[in-house]
This record gives C-alpha cells, sequence and structure tokens, in this order.
C-alpha cells in the first residue's frame, strides 16, 4: 500500500527543516557538509602564514626584476590649498619641482616629442589625435572624452590636468600607475600645443613663416 502523499510531504518538509536549520544544540566531531560553501576554503596567502607553493615556503613575493614604482603618493598629499605643494612628494621620489602646478621642464622639441609619442599612445584612442575628445573609442559608445579646445580646458591650469591625468576623473582612470611624472607634463605641454594650433593667429607666427604663408595665400 502507498503511502499517502500527506505523510510524503510531511516527510519532505521535515528534511528541509533539518536540511536548514540543522541540529541546534548537538556538537559533531567531523565538519558539515557544506552545499554552498561560497570560497571558505579556497587557496589564498593568509598573514603570517607560511606558504607550501612555494619552495622557499615565503607567501610574499620579492618585485620581478625591472619592476619600476609607482611614482605618485596619494592625492592629498601633493595638493593642498589650490597650490602644488612640492615638498610632500615623497622621500627619495626624483622629480621636477612643480610648484603652482607647473612644471620646471624645458618646453623644446625634444620635450614636445616625447609628450606627442606619449600622448599618442595613451591619450589619442579616447581624446583623438587633434584634442578635440573624438578618439577611435567615440566610435563604440564612448563618447565624454574631454575636448581639449573648449573654454574650460584651454582656461584650466597645468596642475588640474596634471591632477586629472594621474587620478583620473568621471569615465577616466588615473595614468599615474603607466605614465611617470615627467611624463605627465610632456603630454600636458603636448596638449597645449594642440589647443594653440586650434586658436592661433598669423601673429603667432614668425615672420619669415607670415610671409611664407602670405604668399602662399596669393598664389592663383
Amino acid at each position: 500500500m502507498k503511502l499517502p502523499y500527506f505523510f510524503l510531504a510531511l516527510l519532505v518538509v521535515a528534511i528541509g527543516v533539518v536540511a536548514m536549520a540543522g541540529f541546534r544544540g548537538h556538537h559533531f566531531t567531523q565538519p558539515p557538509f557544506e552545499v554552498f560553501p561560497d570560497m571558505n576554503y579556497q587557496d589564498k596567502v593568509k598573514d603570517q602564514v607560511g606558504s607550501t607553493f612555494f619552495s622557499d615556503g615565503v607567501a610574499s613575493r620579492p618585485p620581478i626584476d625591472g619592476t619600476v614604482a609607482e611614482e605618485m603618493p596619494p592625492k592629498i598629499d601633493y595638493w593642498a590649498g589650490g597650490k602644488w605643494d612640492s615638498t610632500h612628494w615623497g622621500d627619495g621620489i626624483p622629480v621636477h619641482d612643480a610648484r603652482d602646478g607647473q612644471s620646471a621642464l624645458q618646453v623644446d622639441d625634444v620635450n614636445m616629442a616625447r609628450g606627442r609619442e606619449r600622448y599618442a599612445i595613451n591619450c589619442a584612442v579616447c581624446h583623438g589625435a587633434t584634442g578635440a575628445g573624438n578618439g577611435i573609442t567615440s566610435k563604440y559608445g564612448l563618447n565624454g572624452a574631454a575636448n581639449y579646445h573648449t573654454d574650460r580646458l584651454r582656461q584650466a591650469s597645468d596642475g588640474d590636468i596634471f591632477n586629472t591625468i594621474s587620478n583620473g576623473k568621471g569615465q577616466m582612470l588615473g595614468y599615474a600607475y603607466n605614465i611617470g611624472i615627467d611624463d605627465r607634463w610632456r603630454i600636458i605641454m603636448y596638449i597645449r600645443a594642440l589647443q594653440h594650433s586650434e586658436n592661433a593667429s598669423l601673429q603667432d607666427a614668425s615672420p619669415e613663416e607670415q610671409q611664407a604663408l602670405q604668399t602662399k595665400g596669393k598664389k592663383p
């Protein structure tokens, strides 16, 4: 004779209650069976515990040969009171003085060429080759890249732009981890050159360049 459905359902409920609540107050000698362990027993490095994974038994590994430390301390240490404070860059970090948000690097052909190269590698993909915010990422729905030719960014200080490159802003992540301090200033040099190129006048050119441009403009 088949067991009535009522008793079958009662048995299922009882098993479910025991499975969920367990035997309250009862001490077992064996660890419980966990259906969902939630990564409680994952292999990981624990504080003050050796590692059997490495032959020397040390869990904390030394940096790989050639590793370069990030050259940027926390943001609060170098931007205070609206002024650039180079006294808080940290001990032993060879950087150029940057008081009041200005780089001590000389604006010359070498630094400008380096800035252009670093810009092309790290920035142009979003901000575009001319800095108009129309890089290749704009073709794939990322339309928030800044246009350097707006009044806001033309009037922004070098220190503000340096801060954004280092720590990010909005959708942009910080690049302090892979762009050195001096290279960030060189990128800013190149950005200023891009801005000037979009708003230059004839008077900005040298007399020789002005004459060449005027001669070229008169040709039929």
